[in-house]
């Protein structure tokens, strides 16, 4: 026969069960359980599976979530932003921002030299979106540059990183990833993705027709872009390193902002350099931001930014566990890699889905 014991009971005004001590429910084996008689409402606590259960009729069910089949580390780089162009009477650009930058990798920092994120909780047999974000294209004057795009692996996205500012269009730079520089006579107003990147610098002060008129560096993954100084652009900030492929590599550099500049380690694209000429591209796969053109001359014509480097995607998990799917139709991979017990892919670029079992 069934006992219930209790200290006290009473009312309540709130129309509800109050109860000031933890619940305990009644502790089964599987076994035990399956020997009762149950109704639809019944919960117990398997000691067994160490979870609460309730009855639904027909079946005992779990009360809690269930346990992801697979943890995932990844690095999730996207597309750096193109740098500004320049024109004639001395305009140079600023540097774009390099592309976010989220690793879950507990060795390394994240974006903005942050702590690494959670590792993601993978299913089975489930489809997850990989998308390896492109760079933005450089600027030309009164044209300005792209934004690089998004890269995606899951519920993880990395925001493209900013265009430089060109003085004529959008001077201050755009905001991403990581942000852009300024152009000359304007301090950086764009602003970096939260935890995913850094600030870019500002442009020289000085309006000077013959000197002065140098871009900010862009972000980078792990610093600010650095401020132009006179006829000096600034530097692009640097990314950051990370061993998530067993060796470490320095990716999401921002681009050098115009005139005379380099970019930032992992990936920046240095200005351009000399009286006048184009700034220099963002390496592929590091998400580096383009450098500034820059124009040292009262001629006439244009110079164009630098394009931002490409993203990259890499995910890496305990060989042990899973294996992931063959077919990754859209995507480009140098396929399954092993470093020590642990199994990595890089995807150095398109969009598709993967799986993993």
């Amino acid at each position: 026969m069934s006992e219930l014991k209790t200290n006290k009971i009473s009312t309540n005004d709130q129309n509800n069960v109050a109860i000031d001590d933890a619940l305990g429910l009644k502790s089964y084996t599987t076994t035990q359980r399956n020997a009762l008689t149950s109704v639809a409402g019944d919960m117990i606590y398997n000691t067994t599976d160490s979870e609460p259960q309730y009855y639904n009729g027909s079946v005992w069910n779990s009360m809690v979530d269930p346990a992801p089949d697979l943890q995932v580390e990844f690095l999730v780089i996207a597309g750096g932003g193109g740098g500004a162009g320049a024109r004639g009477t001395y305009s140079h650009g600023g540097g774009g921002g390099a592309g976010g930058y989220r690793l879950s990798f507990d060795r390394d920092l994240s974006g903005a030299s942050s702590s690494n994120e959670e590792k993601a909780s993978v299913t089975f047999s489930t489809n997850y979106t990989v998308t390896v974000g492109a760079g933005g294209s450089g600027g030309t004057p009164n044209t300005k540059g792209t934004n690089g795009e998004d890269s995606v692996f899951g519920s993880v996205t990395s925001v493209g990183g900013g265009t430089g500012g060109e003085y004529y269009n959008d001077s201050g730079g755009t905001s991403g990833g990581s942000a852009g520089g300024a152009a000359w006579g304007n301090n950086a107003t764009a602003t970096a993705q939260q935890y995913q990147g850094s600030a870019g610098g500002n442009g020289f002060s000085s309006n000077n027709q013959g000197t002065d008129r140098a871009g900010g560096g862009g972000g980078g993954a792990g610093e600010a872009g650095d401020n132009a100084t006179s006829n000096d652009g600034g530097n692009g900030g640097d990314g950051l390193a990370s061993s998530i492929t067993g060796s470490s590599v320095t990716r999401g550099g921002g681009g050098g902002g115009g005139n005379n500049t380099s970019g930032g380690a992992g990936g920046g694209g240095n200005s351009g350099s000399g009286t006048k000429a184009n700034g220099g591209a963002g390496t592929v796969n590091t998400g580096g931001g383009g450098g500034g053109a820059n124009w040292r001359s009262s001629d006439s014509g244009t110079k164009t930014g630098g394009a931002g480097g490409s993203g990259l995607v890499v995910l890496r998990w305990a060989t042990a566990d899973a294996t992931i799917g063959a077919t990754r139709t859209g995507l480009v991979d140098g396929g399954v890699q092993t470093d020590g017990s642990d199994s990595y892919i890089v995807f150095t670029g398109g969009t598709g889905t993967i799986t993993f079992s």
